[in-house]
């Protein structure tokens, strides 16, 4: 067991340059500024194309649970059309695919909701904007 402790330490030494992975990109288009958030599992944010921010652990999480909760629609690649009534249409890129959608879905499907709630939780949070 000694010889792997070892082993370990020497690894974390060397510098390895390991990226994590990102969770999700969002885009909101619509009335206004168009948003766009990219999550990285490291625990950060791109606002907008600026440089990353570090985020919350519970809006982490909330990134996290958003992007398991949307894993078989993106994989069946959801689109919902956008109806006359909508304000924003949302684009989700996961790894598994893209889903689209308008505001208005978010009364029909929980998901969609939660991914609404998250933009604007963290537009306001650590992107700043209004």
């Amino acid at each position: 067991m000694t010889a792997a402790v070892t082993l370990l330490i020497a690894l974390a030494g060397c510098g390895f340059d390991v990226a994590s992975p990102d969770v999700l990109l969002l885009k909101r288009t619509g009335e206004g500024q168009t948003l766009t958030l990219l999550v990285n599992d490291s625990g950060t944010i791109r606002c907008d194309g600026r440089p990353a921010k570090p985020i919350s652990d519970q809006l982490l999480i909330q990134a996290r649970d958003l992007a398991d909760n949307l894993d078989k629609d993106a994989k069946a690649k959801l689109q919902i059309a956008t109806i006359a009534n909508s304000v924003y249409f949302y684009t989700i890129s996961l790894p598994d695919g893209t889903i689209t959608f308008p505001d208005t879905a978010a009364g029909s499907h929980h998901e969609l909701a939660q991914a609404e709630l998250f933009a604007v939780q963290a537009a306001q949070g650590p992107c700043g904007l209004g």
